[in-house]
């Protein structure tokens, strides 16, 4: 079926400033409450959402098996169970319906009236209910600088690294959505040059530059996916802050991994941009140095995304840094094939389910994606715009994420992934 979607000459009704993240090629999905205090699914163009709910029942779906009540959810679960051909049929008739060339709701005020809204009028919320969360760690520039921080550049990456997507299962509980601040968190650490370790908040929050992908419900119990088929149950993209305390993981993390120091926040942007709209953007990911057991081989080359990738701290004095531009096309590990891994052993995955990408950094400094990698572990500390210096955040520095790709003059973004920290709460 053809994604008559992403048509680059398509225009909407809807007026859209040329930078937007969210012309009509796009059509993500999110979630959002009305001043109402109505929950309903939803999609954007430029700085309109429109309510998918409503334009559903209005008959703007018609001729798409769809249940009545498919938008009236708190979640995209059920939408995202459908399959990627529903998702390419709302899609494709969002996109026919908001055409400069379509007057059928454009000329009806009543239920125009109905359906749009202004963005600054809802509230976004937590676009699926997440019943898993696997993070990777797929970038070979991150994984090196962190290795020869910890272990030497001789044994900078472990030796099963350049074999598999290395991942680990984190707390899904804890990832909120973009806006939610981030309360320091407290635990364990190690002073340098102690033996025993310290209680307290931690010294060293740190973000971590990602995406996630999202899927559907794609396999039973003990059935892998097949690579060359992952991308198929693979419904969108989120911009996403694996949020760490440096100093908390490095001394809980041997020999089980990540813990305390990674589960107290992730934050994701509210709108999952679907694989069909990033589909123009498709890349060459990087040539893999060993070749994978037969279960990775991918059969096409070009399964990666041009997708530009930035992170930013405003500090409360409202100055607005740039800290690094990075690239998900930098990924070693495909999304595929951190699909066909995580279900190779039988792994069953469900819709809702969200795969991070792990910390994406790329070869230059200016394009690392943490400010562990781009303070050298606190060594070399940058000085922002205000004259004052970091080398992890301090309370009240706003950390803000952003993504988009262009090509054609066509602009695809995800918007804002912003997380503020506060100071931990107070213990009784």
């Amino acid at each position: 079926m053809q994604i008559t979607a992403n048509d680059p000459h398509r225009k909407s009704w809807l007026a859209t400033e040329k930078e937007t993240d969210f012309p009509i090629q796009n059509i993500p999905f999110g979630v959002f409450l009305t001043k109402e205090d109505i929950i309903t699914i939803g999609t954007r163009i430029g700085e309109y959402v429109i309510d998918l709910s409503a334009f559903h029942q209005y008959g703007y779906f018609d001729g798409i098996p769809l249940t009545d009540d498919i938008f009236m959810q708190d979640s995209l679960n059920d939408f995202i169970a459908d399959g990627r051909k529903t998702w390419r049929l709302v899609r494709n008739r969002i996109a026919d319906i908001f055409d400069a060339e379509n007057s059928e709701l454009r000329e009806n005020p009543t239920h125009r009236d109905t359906i749009i809204f202004d963005v600054n009028e809802v509230e976004m919320l937590l676009p699926i209910d997440i019943g898993d969360y696997t993070d990777f760690y797929s970038s070979r520039e991150h994984a090196t600088n962190v290795g020869v921080m910890f272990r030497g550049k001789e044994n900078a990456l472990m030796p099963n690294w350049l074999h598999m997507p290395v991942g680990y299962h984190g707390r899904s509980s804890s990832i909120v959505v973009s806006g939610t601040p981030i309360h320091r968190p407290y635990g364990q650490t190690l002073p340098l040059g102690e033996s025993q370790p310290v209680f307290g908040a931690s010294q060293r929050v740190d973000m971590e530059l990602e995406t996630a992908f999202i899927t559907t419900a794609a396999n039973h119990l003990g059935e892998p996916i097949p690579v060359d088929e992952a991308e198929e149950y693979i419904f969108g993209m989120v911009l996403f802050n694996d949020w760490s305390a440096r100093d908390i993981q490095k001394w809980e993390y041997v020999p089980l991994g990540p813990f305390l120091g990674k589960s107290f926040a992730s934050t994701i942007s509210p709108w999952i941009v679907t694989m069909d709209a990033l589909e123009p953007f498709r890349c060459e990911s990087p040539k893999q140095e060993v070749t994978p057991l037969p279960y990775l081989q991918q059969s096409r080359s070009d399964n990666s995304y041009d997708v530009v990738l930035q992170a930013f701290v405003e500090t409360e004095k409202g100055d607005l840094n740039l800290l690094s531009e990075s690239n998900f096309k930098y990924m070693y590990w495909t999304m595929s094939q951190q699909l066909a891994h995580q279900t190779v052993n039988g792994c069953n995955v469900r819709a809702g389910d969200m795969m991070g990408s792990g910390t994406i950094s790329g070869p230059t400094k200016d394009s690392f994606g943490s400010m562990l990698e781009l303070t050298w572990a606190g060594k070399e500390p940058i000085t922002l715009k205000d004259g004052t210096k970091r080398t992890f955040f301090n309370d009240g520095d706003n950390v803000i994420l952003r993504g988009y790709c262009k090509k054609d003059d066509v602009r695809i973004g995800f918007g804002k992934c912003t997380g503020k920290i506060i100071s931990p709460i107070k213990l009784k």
